[in-house]
């Protein structure tokens, strides 16, 4: 259950930076790619967000190294302005228009634009703010930073005459602090209006081009990858040695386990990729969350399936299995949708509204499986008590406190989400972001592990199977307690047998009956 939200802020110092992030491209490749993208007006300036990035500092400051650099690289940079902007120019003039590359870290996003007798900040230097703070008119307000005085950087690049475009010469800036870096091509001129600019920037940590905050999660899929293969090792022995014991359930939890050792080795195979080229293929990605949402779909209907009892106390879910798999069938297409959105290459202007909205759906349904589990597992457990079926009683009351556990862990994780990114707004908690991302993982791989030890094969699975000759079930103990001081020929004894019998029967009845109303 992943969640996105928007914070209102109080104080109106940054209010320019809010913008900023509002209409920062959140571009999950470190490759960022620019084709034709216009200029948008922010106060007194005209802003292009270029990318937003968790960068470490540079582990080498030989230029020439290959491995051990941090850096965003600047490629085939080129701005065009209108053909009305371009004619107002002389073509024997230089200088004829300003764009300036802005890169800065969160921490020193006041340090871009200021406010003149503590009015509305701006981005661009006005007349007022060139007496009282020494800046340049026209041009970016940029004040040096506490701790290194050539940051934030400020890259410059000129029209020249009258012509219709000009090119960034290609740059490489290295990256000497760990922070979370934002670059914005800000031009301050109003002639510029309606510049457009194309070309491309590449990001680039010591280990790799997968963004800083994403790049633990690789090596935490390897974990996860191993702990499932473990997982696999455990329930596929049992499940070969006792086949012709297996029940239909075992099957079930053995296609989960087996989606979800495929889902880890394939996330860790794409974020391998990215780490190496700085590009997410789509056609990849889109594979990728196709998996986890068939996995995360199963094992929601295969949880739901155990509560009502499926192969335990009724054979089939009779009248319910259509509705079991219109809900599955609905989860997984908005489980698609919102991964997709997060996740698949291209998609990569989508707002906090929007992701929002993608979300909605996916946690309703979340809400609407837990409460139909519960009420299921309810009624379940009263069908147990009410038959005296011990064995499987004492099975279902541990699924349900280890659902119960789970369901309470997931309240509070939610709830610290809620209070991370609230308090975060900034993302300058960005390496340890993907603790959010790994907590649902290691969640759903426990309550698999519960599961598998509850249901695990044996040479005894039959014996929690449903059994449509017997209505109730008694353990060793209880039978010895029958027959203990009776013959074999207890009239009592047959009595007893005859009336089970007949149970069986009426809860046949009982379990039609609940179907229908259910």
């Amino acid at each position: 259950m992943d969640f996105s939200f928007r914070i209102a802020y109080k104080s109106f110092d940054f209010l320019i930076f809010v913008i900023l992030s509002t209409l920062l491209t959140t571009i999950h490749a470190s490759i960022h790619n620019y084709q034709n993208q216009l200029f948008n007006e922010v106060g007194n300036a005209y802003l292009l967000p270029g990318g937003s990035e968790g960068l470490y500092a540079s582990l080498s400051s030989d230029d020439s190294a290959t491995d051990g650099r941090s850096f965003i690289r600047f490629e085939n940079i080129t701005f065009w302005r209108t053909q009305d902007a371009a004619d107002e120019q002389s073509e024997m003039e230089h200088g004829t228009g300003l764009i300036q590359a802005v890169i800065f870290e969160a921490a020193d996003r006041n340090n871009i634009g200021g406010s003149a007798y503590g009015g509305q900040r701006s981005i661009c230097c006005t007349p007022d703010l060139a007496k009282l703070e020494g800046c340049k008119q026209g041009e970016v307000i940029r004040i040096p930073s506490a701790t290194e005085i050539n940051w934030p950087m400020v890259l410059s690049i000129q029209f020249n005459g009258n012509d219709l475009s000009t090119q960034m010469n290609n740059a490489e800036v290295p990256i000497k602090k760990t922070g979370m870096h934002n670059l914005f091509f800000i031009a301050c001129d109003p002639k510029l209006k309606g510049t457009v600019m194309s070309g491309k920037t590449v990001w680039k940590n010591p280990d790799g081009y997968l963004p800083g905050r994403m790049a633990p999660l690789m090596t935490f899929y390897v974990y996860m990858a191993i702990a499932y293969l473990l997982l696999s090792a455990i329930w596929f022995s049992q499940y070969m040695r006792f086949w012709e014991d297996i029940l239909q359930l075992q099957h079930c939890i053995a296609a989960v386990i087996g989606l979800g050792l495929f889902e880890m080795i394939l996330w860790y195979l794409d974020y391998s990729n990215f780490n190496k080229t700085g590009m997410r293929p789509v056609v990849t990605t889109a594979w990728v969350v196709t998996v986890g949402a068939v996995k995360k779909t199963l094992s929601r209907l295969l949880i739901l399936s155990v509560s009502m009892g499926y192969g335990v106390v009724r054979p089939t879910l009779g009248g319910l299995t259509s509705k079991v798999l219109l809900i599955g069938a609905t989860y997984f297409v908005a489980s698609e949708l919102l991964d997709i959105t997060e996740h698949v290459g291209t998609i990569n202007d989508v707002s906090g509204r929007a992701r929002l909205f993608l979300g909605l759906p996916d946690a309703f349904l979340d809400a609407f499986l837990i409460l139909w589990i519960f009420t299921s597992l309810s009624k379940t457990l009263e069908q147990l008590q009410a038959k005296r079926i011990s064995v499987k009683l004492d099975i279902y009351r541990k699924f349900s406190n280890a659902l119960a556990v789970a369901v309470i862990a997931s309240v509070a994780w939610i709830t610290y989400e809620i209070y991370f990114k609230a308090t975060d707004p900034f993302n300058e908690r960005w390496q340890s972001a993907w603790i959010i991302t790994a907590f649902w993982d290691i969640l759903s791989f426990a309550l698999l592990c519960v599961i598998c030890y509850l249901w695990a094969p044996s040479q005894s699975s039959q014996r929690y199977a449903y059994s449509e000759d017997v209505g109730e079930e008694f353990d060793d103990e209880e039978a010895q307690s029958l027959t203990r001081g009776q013959s074999n020929g207890d009239v009592s004894l047959v009595k007893q047998e005859q009336k089970n019998g007949n149970a069986g029967i009426s809860d046949e009845e009982d379990e039609s009956e609940e179907d229908k109303r259910e």
